[in-house]
């Protein structure tokens, strides 16, 4: 399988039915709407949507009615947490995927807003699906848990551990795994799991997901850690070396860059092998898998 073809035929899949969703540039207020559109369509995999669908289909039964509301909101929380990362108070990037970061293209008060829009219009977007498939329990299930992976217990929180981080002298790497399975790991995990709910997973293949998302999260973040350091700044699309400009502690400077890589392999292998247990076989999620332990962007 040439899963890098197969992947960006999935992604195109995945940004067709993101554009379904987009809001109409309109109105005294459509400058939000242009940023919003700005952010979420900029290039990218669109691998949490695609890790959504791949996980739906390794179960018996699917709800093609409610996933395409999920796999649209998910990617916009993941644009919108992009767009505040890129802000002057947080990462202060000018740069995404190749292309000005939204607030160096629309200004920052309207990044600011465009963050703080994009992840109310997901929630908007999620709920649509209970006008489609209202009496399944797998909906109302996946709402809640994408309100949880996305707030203080998830991706919120993890930012906001990152951010106090960078004021604490010896950051230990129980921290430092803390911050990644929350910041990364729990928006990974949300796809995948949401993904398996609406599949007819039970409760204890659900587990077995979530146990594997967490792994594939954790092994991504080592992979964005070792490319911030060895990767290629127009392949990536955006500045390299950025964390050590900032004195920021890594899974790189706890492992060591050998030491980082065993760890995402490892990390991977073991993911692999709870998918491999779940109902359906599922190659391309497997190579996929396998895949974003060697990228190079």
């Amino acid at each position: 399988m040439d899963v890098r073809r197969e992947l960006e035929e999935r992604t195109l899949e995945a940004e067709g039915i993101i554009r379904r969703f987009l809001p109409r540039e309109e109105g005294y207020q459509k400058t939000i709407m242009e940023a919003m559109s700005y952010a979420l369509m900029s290039p990218g995999k669109r691998l949490r949507p695609i890790l959504m669908r791949e996980c739906a289909a390794c179960f018996d039964q699917t709800s093609p009615q409610a996933l395409p509301f999920f796999m649209a909101a998910i990617e916009m929380i993941h644009a919108y947490s992009l767009v505040h990362d890129d802000l002057p108070a947080m990462d202060n990037d000018l740069l995404r995927r190749g292309k000005p970061t939204t607030h160096a293209r629309f200004g920052e008060a309207m990044g600011v807003l465009a963050g703080d829009a994009l992840l109310n219009y997901a929630f908007e977007t999620a709920l649509q699906s209970l006008e489609t498939d209202g009496t399944n329990p797998a909906v109302h299930k996946s709402l809640i848990l994408l309100a949880r992976k996305a707030g203080i217990y998830g991706m919120i929180g993890g930012q906001v551990v990152d951010v106090e981080s960078e004021h604490i002298q010896g950051m230990d790497k129980h921290r430092l795994d803390f911050i990644h399975e929350l910041k990364t790991g729990a928006l990974i995990e949300a796809a995948m799991c949401i993904g398996a709910l609406l599949g007819g997973a039970d409760e204890s293949q659900l587990l077995t997901v979530e146990q594997a998302a967490a792994k594939i999260g954790l092994a991504f973040q080592i992979e964005d850690d070792i490319l911030d350091i060895t990767g290629d700044e127009k392949t990536i699309g955006k500045p390299v070396g950025s964390d050590e400009r900032n004195h920021k502690i890594t899974y790189v400077t706890f492992a060591g860059l050998e030491g980082a890589r065993r760890d995402a392999e490892s990390l991977t292998r073991e993911a692999l092998e709870n998918l491999a247990s779940l109902p359906r076989k599922n190659d391309f999620l497997m190579e996929l898998v396998a895949y974003l332990a060697r990228r190079n962007r």
